[in-house]
Parts: C-alpha cells; structure tokens; sequence
C-alpha cells in the first residue's frame, strides 16, 4: 500500500448470513487511492464491486451483513471500526457517494432542495438561504436550469435521468475529498454523460478530489479511469493502470472482458459470450473462481492457493497459469477502445 494514499482498504471482507448460508459478498479486497486520482472497479453484475464501496460508508445492513475481517484507511481514520459520530463528520461530507438508483435513494415525501441542502446544513457552517442558492448553482452544474423552481418539486416530479442529476449534484455539493459513483451516468443520455464526467473531473482539478468510478461502461474506463480494479466473485482478479489492462490483459476473465464488447466486435461475426454462469459465492473456494469458465484452466488452477502475484510492473493478476509464465494474453491485435462509444469525447 502507498504511503500516501487517501484511502487505503486492506483484506476487506464482507458476509451475508442467511438461511441458506454464508454469502461471501466481498472475500479479501484490498486497493488504495491517492489524492486526484480515478480508479475504476468494473466486472459482471454480483462481482462484488457495489458491496465493497457500501461497506466503506457502512451502509450495509448488519445484520445479515457482517465485516469479517480488513481494515478502511481514509486519512487516518479506519471507516469500518470509527464510531458513529467519527463516522457521521465524514459521511456525506468529506466522503460522498453517487448511489446506483436515484429512485429509492431520495425521500418521496420531502422536496429536492430541501434534501439537496441538507449536507451543507450538517457539515457546513452556512445560513439556509446561502445553502440554498449553492443548491440551485448545483443543479445548473449539472444541466438542471430551472432551479429555483425545480428545488421546491419532488422526486416523483422528474424523470429517472433528472433523478439521478439531483444525485450527482446532492454528492457534489460539499466537494468531497473522495467520491463514490455508482453507475452515476447508466440513466443519462451521451451529452449529458459528457456534462456530468467534465464536471466531475473540474471538481478533481480543483481540489484534488479522488474519485472511485463503479461501471459497466467501457468507453468510460478506458478514458476517464486512471487505474482499473478487475472484480469477480467477491474478488480483486487483476489490477493495472488503464491503458496496461486493455492492451496487456493478464487474466482470462479480463481477456473475456473484451471479448465481449459489441463495439470491437467485427459486424457481421457473432457476438462472444463468456461461457458458463458466475459461481455461487456462499460455497468456500480455494482456487480461482473463473476456473470453471476458462479455456485455459488445469486442475492446479482448481486445487491451488490463488491470490494478486504482481505480473508486470504495477500490474496484478490472479492468474495461476500467466504467474508461472505459461499462457501469454496479450491478444494478437490491439482492441481498439476508440470505438466505443465515449461520452467523454462525445
């Protein structure tokens, strides 16, 4: 880990006890983030990534939820063992998050100003009426023009995309030292994506925020992202800067990854699909999780001890077989990112 890092999360494990076991949402994730800088945590649905960065806010309900084991750095300040009150001055404030559904997230019976401004209230030392004119600025930041009226509307007033801009702006709002976006622009249309990642990056530029950027969109990670976390089954399979994870994949999952992106496919040719189903995550694994899926797996990738062995300078790979030197990933022709669609460039 970097001693300079913001945030540094290490062995990071996340239970659910039900009936019908334990599932093992998030078993041993461990990454750091510096000041300014933008990791992207990408892999399928179930992967983990969400529960990891809800565990850092405790927002996880415990139970069934449990933290196992790990530790959450954040300037000092371990997230996961801190009390509530340490906890509250930074939540929301210092630290804030982008949730995934706007919907569920914003109170139905309140209106939008009043919960866009509740933040500054809370951690800012501002009267109601300066709180209230940096909210409707918030809005306009984020494409929102009528402002004044729209702060005295409610949630079910906008459709899902405005929604989710009275999200991005209710996170922002504080300026945060570290944000975490959840799928911030999956509801938005390319223009405003673009919009909404400009800002996000002037926020950066001027305070030097760190930004954790939780997707699907490739077209995002290749160009927005600094660094790209890999997750499966609850795991961390391969970690590099961007441009290292597209062009010099070392783990087959990531291979498959971009295999299956339309947009690089040639027309006409059938789409790749990974073969197989994610594994079930309330049955203990020893070995590497994607085994059953992979072409390249022996059955020392199924009995062995699997964890990030450093393959390359600042890259990491869960990957047995690309450790010992015995597969190369590196794919024949380069993908060629620029032809996903890029909302930052569009």
């Amino acid at each position: 880990m970097a001693g300079d890092a913001l945030l540094q999360v290490e062995d990071l494990r996340t239970y659910f006890h039900t009936r019908g076991g334990v599932v093992r949402a998030v078993d041993g994730v461990s990454f750091d983030i510096r000041k300014g800088e933008t990791l992207g945590i990408v892999g399928e649905s179930g992967s983990g990534k969400s529960v990891a960065c809800y565990s850092l806010l405790r927002l996880i309900p415990q139970p069934p939820g449990r933290f196992e084991s790990g530790r959450a750095m954040f300037d000092g300040t371990d997230l996961l063992h801190c009390s509530d009150e340490e906890l509250r001055k930074i939540r929301g404030n210092r630290l804030s998050m982008i949730f995934q559904d706007p919907m569920t997230s914003l109170n139905p019976y309140m209106r939008i100003g009043e919960q866009l401004i509740e933040p500054l209230l809370l951690h800012r030392d501002v009267s109601r009426d300066d709180a209230w004119q940096q909210g409707v600025a918030a809005l306009r930041d984020v494409g929102i023009q009528d402002g004044e009226k729209r702060m005295r509307s409610y949630p079910h007033e906008f459709s899902g995309g405005m929604r989710q801009r009275v999200m991005i702006a209710m996170a922002l709002i504080t300026r945060p030292e570290l944000l975490i976006a959840d799928e911030p622009t999956t509801a938005l249309d390319v223009t405003v994506q673009a919009q909404i990642l400009e800002l996000i990056r002037k926020m950066q530029c001027e305070l030097g925020s760190a930004v954790i950027f939780i997707t699907h969109d490739i077209g995002i990670v290749s160009s927005f992202c600094d660094r790209v976390l890999v997750m499966y089954a609850g795991r961390i399979i391969e970690t590099a800067p961007t441009a290292q994870l597209f062009y010099e994949p070392k783990h087959p999952y990531n291979q498959a990854l971009q295999r299956a992106i339309p947009a690089l496919n040639a027309k006409g040719r059938d789409l790749y699909t990974i073969p197989g189903a994610p594994p079930d995550v309330s049955k203990p694994m020893r070995g590497c999780p994607f085994a059953p899926r992979c072409e390249y797996a022996q059955e020392k990738c199924v009995t062995s001890k699997i964890e990030l062995w450093d393959v390359a300078p600042n890259h990491r790979s869960a990957c047995l077989r690309v450790k010992l030197g015995e597969i190369d990933l590196t794919p024949a022709e380069r993908p060629d990112t620029s032809a996903v669609e890029d909302p930052v460039r569009a």
